[in-house]
This record gives C-alpha cells, structure tokens and sequence, in this order.
C-alpha cells in the first residue's frame, strides 16, 4: 500500500491548476456528503446497549471503511475526516428520514452538480483527465486530498506539501488550451 505522501502525489499529478482544485472543494463534499444521503437507505436498527439502537446502513459501512483507511494512511488527516463523515452520515440519516423524492432529489442532486463542478475543472482549466480514470483508488483519496490542499494553506505540514510539489510541481494557474487553425 502506497503511503500518504505517495497517495497525495499521485493524485496532485493530476490537479495543479489552482482554479481546479478550487472546483474540487465544491464538487468533491458535495459528491460525498451525496454518498452518505443516497447510502443512508435502507437503514437497520441494530441494538448498541440496552436503552438505544444505533441505525446502520451501507452508508456506515462505505464511511467507516474509508475513515480506516485514511486513518492508516495519517491519523491526524484520518480523524479530521471522520469529523466530516459523522457530519455527513447525520445529515444523510436526516434525510433518509425524509419522504423518498426528498431523499432522492437531494441525494441525486448533490451527486450532479458535485461531477459537474469536478468536470468543469478538468476540462475547462486542467486539460487532464480526473485520477480515478487511471486510478481507482482516486476516487477515496479525493476527499482526503481537498482536505489536506486546506490545510496546506493554513501552513500545515510544509515538509509534506514540499515533497508533493518536489514530484509534481506547484499549483500554477494554466494557460488557455492552444486552438488550432483550419
């Protein structure tokens, strides 16, 4: 298994536009918190102690593997996104409480208009295609990605984000995509 740092560097590879990675922290929680919505159905009351039953869904089971996995990678980036997936697994609970068009709109909604903003970024100003194309696991470590961008520019961990643009070079703003005469 590819460590931090060499996860981190293989997805950057493919976002060093900043107006990019500025789509992704739309797009990208707007995808996730869609999972935890569209996922919190069906829902089973599973008893946790003698007074209370936790409600557990596929929703459940998709975050809390992945919150393993990102803390494995790096358990102060791993517990910071379990913050993020419990806000978003008690907002996809709510409304998986919610009538079904609620539900759904709201899921299939977020879905949507999260890809659109991820598309936008590559096409419009990346000129690459998005990681997970040549890389599944781009998919899980695009969250982890956003969050660590956030905190880059707070000053967090500047040996980490040198060794990243060491690889892959800084964020840069790309020029236009050349058009070709007829």
């Amino acid at each position: 298994m590819r460590n931090l740092t060499e996860q981190l560097t293989q997805y950057a590879g493919y976002h060093r536009d900043a107006r990019n990675i500025a789509t992704h922290f739309v797009g990208i929680p707007m995808i996730v918190l869609a999972l935890a919505v569209l996922l919190s159905r069906p829902a089973f009351a599973v008893a946790a102690w003698p007074l209370a039953a936790v409600p557990l869904s596929p929703a459940w089971l998709l975050f809390g593997g992945a919150t393993l996995y990102y803390l494995v990678l790096d358990v102060p980036l791993g517990a910071m996104m379990a913050v993020f997936s419990a806000f978003c697994l008690g907002v996809g609970a709510w409304l998986a409480r919610e009538s079904t068009a609620v539900w759904l709109a709201a899921g299939v909604g977020l879905f949507v208009v999260g890809w659109i903003f991820q598309f936008v970024g590559h096409v419009a100003w990346e000129h690459r295609k998005p990681a997970f194309v040549d890389d599944v696991i781009g998919l899980i470590v695009g969250p982890l990605f956003v969050l660590a961008e956030a905190l880059f520019a707070l000053g967090w961990r500047p040996a980490l984000r040198e060794a990243i643009e060491a690889k892959v070079g800084p964020t840069r703003i790309n020029p236009p995509r050349a058009q070709h005469a007829l």
